[in-house]
């Protein structure tokens, strides 16, 4: 499994909105794994001043996550590989 960044620009979304959209990638993650595909929601990095949000995801692969993404319906910018060094 790859760690892959979803790059998103919320600028001006409320708090509600925003842990709605947190809600929705953890679902439809959860709704995937569930029918057999394996993908996980790591978390996110939201920074409030400029709207960039910063998502991470475990998956087989890149398609996968723009997958979860657009079944979500949350939009992003791009998808890229990822290292998570998380200490």
């Amino acid at each position: 499994m790859t760690v892959y960044m979803v790059e998103r620009n919320l600028k001006g979304i409320s708090m509600e909105d925003l842990a709605g959209a947190q809600r929705a990638a953890i679902a439809t993650a959860a709704d995937m794994s569930a029918n057999g595909e394996r993908i996980e929601y790591i978390r996110s990095t939201f920074a409030p001043e400029d709207g960039r949000c910063m998502c991470l995801f475990e998956s087989k692969d890149i398609e996968q996550v723009r997958r979860l993404n657009d079944k979500a319906g949350l939009p992003y910018s791009q998808v890229v590989e990822a290292l998570d060094l998380t200490p």
